[in-house]
């Protein structure tokens, strides 16, 4: 697993529609408009906040996270206007024993339903696996979060079972969990094929 040399600096990762750039004290507004919002966070243990010293405190936290190599939290751009960010996307609970990272992944409710998810963890999963060399990528998901389960199936996860009671969310109480994943093995393969198939 290339661990240490991938926080040796922030990693910029871009495709052909997205940027994932370092979250600046600049997108305070854009990042605001993210955490401001309970419905983006209405399947997560994430508590909207109205704040915006405490999203600007928050925003401090993701350059420590980096600076500690414990998570790696991208602003998501859209190609060409990379100053204003569209979501965000992490990646973390990082286990170098079995090459394991955790995801996750939130949008603006603006831009909901334009295929930015899905781009966005196709993005993400191809730079873990091919930049990072994790073997295992898993995401947890509250059972009545169907968009979000939708993003991951496209994306060639699979529902490996439901986590019972397996965690405290504010507010919530114990919640269910629905776990995700997806092997570099699975994802070379589903790869392999889509490009074979894209040749005929």
């Amino acid at each position: 697993m290339n661990f240490e040399s991938i926080f040796n600096e922030f990693p910029i990762i871009e495709s052909e529609t997205l940027v994932f750039r370092k979250i600046e004290l600049t997108d305070l507004d854009d990042i605001f408009e993210i955490y401001s919002n309970e419905r983006v966070f209405e399947f997560s243990g994430i508590t909207a906040k109205q704040d915006k010293s405490m999203v600007e405190r928050l925003i401090l936290k993701f350059d420590d996270e980096f600076k500690h190599k414990t998570k790696l939290k991208w602003g998501v751009c859209t190609k060409g206007t990379n100053e204003r960010l569209v979501g965000i996307v992490e990646a973390f609970d990082f286990n170098r024993e079995i090459e394991q990272a955790t995801i996750g992944y939130f949008f603006a409710e603006s831009n909901w339903n334009k295929g930015f998810a899905t781009g966005a963890v196709n993005l993400l999963i191809s730079f873990l696996f091919h930049q990072m060399q994790v073997n295992r990528i898993q995401a947890e998901v509250a059972p009545e979060n169907y968009a979000s389960q939708k993003v991951l199936v496209k994306n060639g996860f699979l529902k490996e079972g439901t986590l019972r009671q397996a965690a405290v969310w504010s507010g919530k109480g114990k919640v269910d969990l629905e776990i995700y994943s997806i092997l570099k093995l699975d994802y070379l393969k589903r790869n392999s094929f889509i490009t074979v198939q894209r040749e005929h």
